[in-house]
């Protein structure tokens, strides 16, 4: 469980649940109020939203019904499949599900104390590096006594529309949720580092040695319990429909992987399949159907050929509920994007790699004295460039893998008055003198180690490996004179003293 946790609207969850048991009501948010405000800032629901709570819905409503799991969620009207994506991750991990709805058990219906209910939960997300917690009440919005919005496939299960509900009162209302990145949220539920990768540009389904990299990669980052989510970019030359009926895949949706096996075929197998192993997928659409229509869907031949035993000793099962398995080659040569959410590791008690990290917040901030501003753009402003915050850190050893996550504050709430877009943004890394003790002003010697991607996204990432010595990090925005804030993160193998380089002169 996190050690600190800040109040959202300064909301005490056991104070207002105690006051609305002392005078038997049940708790309606003053904050989050069920009102086209909380729903919509552009476009409204098609049809007439009646808000409810669960027990209007149904007789014996719960939070989880049969534990938790990633075929509780179906997506509803609203266009936030990369939330119900990173749901259905979430729902992979115990541990981390529980930090998102803690104390779950105490928010529970409990059918035998009903005096006890009082219509309120809490959530909690790491926003910009602070765990967060967001109490709302159960009101839903309907529309003809169904919910509009995300719900589970079982009728009285109500843990993931209310989990939705809190997320939109974070961002503002639900439709500030139309569209996202399925990363994002992940960042949101469980502080992971974020990396988003280009299937296309990286070339992943012409390479097969990247291919297996790859794949060694997700396999580890999966099994250490990181989370991983893909799309399909919607491409101007090809209709998303076209795509669908050759595939079966949805163009523009994210979708979860559920898991990842490298399979040793027995000798039957391997005779029939020409190969020693498999490289598998699985993944799930937030819709819980339609599904891939190609090699190893689950109608397909390859299915045909492994018995029911073969089936269950490799772990492969196949379901009609949107979950299907593809092979690793399928699967870069079908999807276009993979975004990669690791758990980093900082327990001094663990079997795994433990990394050292650091968090910094910072700000571009315009100042008209240049000595003083601090929002300077990208590398190819020249002039301006060194205006830009600074950092330093030293690494120790020869030679050390370093992991940087730089995060722009979330834009979200900003959506209603037009300004919901993210920032492009990115970093520099520069190899300086061990004994540098103040800010760059000139590039002259300095030795140029490393460029972040700069994009778009509200994480950007990068791995790379540093030898001994001092490193400046300076992290932009593409265009100078643009101002926002941002957290920093820093990854070593050893403590590297990230810290901010104020100083101007020596």
């Amino acid at each position: 469980m996190p050690s600190s946790v800040q109040l959202f609207r300064d909301q005490k969850y056991h104070e207002l649940k105690r006051q609305c048991i002392q005078q038997r009501r049940l708790f309606e948010d003053p904050e989050f109020p069920a009102s086209d405000e909380s729903l919509y800032y552009q476009k409204a629901p098609r049809g007439k939203v009646e808000w409810k709570r669960p027990k209007d819905l149904c007789q014996d409503p719960y939070l989880f019904v049969n534990g938790i799991s990633s075929h509780d969620l179906h997506q509803g009207s609203l266009g936030n499949c990369w939330f119900v994506a990173a749901c259905s991750c979430l729902a992979l991990r115990k541990t981390l599900w529980q930090q998102v709805i803690p104390d779950f058990q105490e928010q529970e219906w409990d059918p035998k104390t009903p005096e006890k209910y009082a219509g309120i939960f809490r959530f909690r997300f790491w926003c910009f590096g602070i765990w967060t917690e967001v109490v709302i009440d159960d009101l839903l919005p309907t529309i003809d006594g169904t919910l509009i919005y995300c719900h589970s496939n079982v009728e009285n299960e109500f843990w993931s529309a209310l989990l939705e509900k809190a997320y939109a009162k974070l961002a503002g209302s639900y439709e500030a949720l139309d569209g996202g990145s399925a990363a994002d949220a992940i960042v949101d539920f469980t502080g992971a580092v974020a990396e988003s990768i280009d299937l296309v540009q990286g070339k992943y389904s012409e390479t097969i040695s990247e291919q297996m990299k790859l794949f060694e990669d997700l396999l580890k980052v999966h099994k250490r319990g990181g989370l991983i989510s893909c799309f399909i970019r919607v491409s101007p030359l090809q209709e998303a429909n076209e795509v669908e009926a050759k595939t079966g895949l949805v163009p523009g949706h994210a979708y979860s992987v559920t898991a990842i096996r490298k399979l040793h075929l027995g000798e039957r197998l391997t005779f029939s399949f020409k190969a020693e192993k498999l490289f598998m997928v699985r993944l799930r659409n937030p819709w819980g159907n339609r599904e891939w229509s190609g090699a190893w869907s689950d109608n397909s031949e390859e299915w045909k050929k492994v018995s029911n035993a073969e089936r269950k000793s490799l772990g492969l099962t196949v379901e009609n509920d949107g979950e299907f398995w593809m092979t690793f080659e399928d699967w870069c040569k079908n999807f276009t994007d993979v975004d990669i959410c690791r758990i980093v590791n900082t327990s001094y008690f663990s079997i795994h790699k433990t990394w050292e990290t650091k968090m910094m917040h910072g700000a571009w901030a315009k100042n008209s004295e240049p000595l003083l501003n601090r929002c300077g753009g990208c590398f190819d402003n020249v002039e301006t460039f060194l205006q830009n915050p600074q950092y330093i850190f030293d690494v120790k050893k020869a030679e050390d893998k370093v992991l940087v996550s730089l995060q722009q504050e979330d834009r979200r709430r900003s959506k209603k008055v037009g300004k919901g877009d993210n920032i492009i943004i990115g970093f520099e890394i520069f190899k300086v003198e061990d004994n540098r003790s103040y800010r760059l002003h000139k590039l002259t010697v300095q030795e140029r180690v490393a460029t972040s991607p700069y994009i778009n996204t509200r994480n950007v990432f990068l791995k790379k490996i540093l030898k001994q010595g001092r490193y400046i990090l300076i992290p932009t925005t593409y265009l100078p004179g643009i101002t926002t804030k941002f957290i920093l993160r820093l990854f070593t193998d050893v403590p590297s003293k990230l810290r901010y380089f104020a100083l101007t002169v020596a």
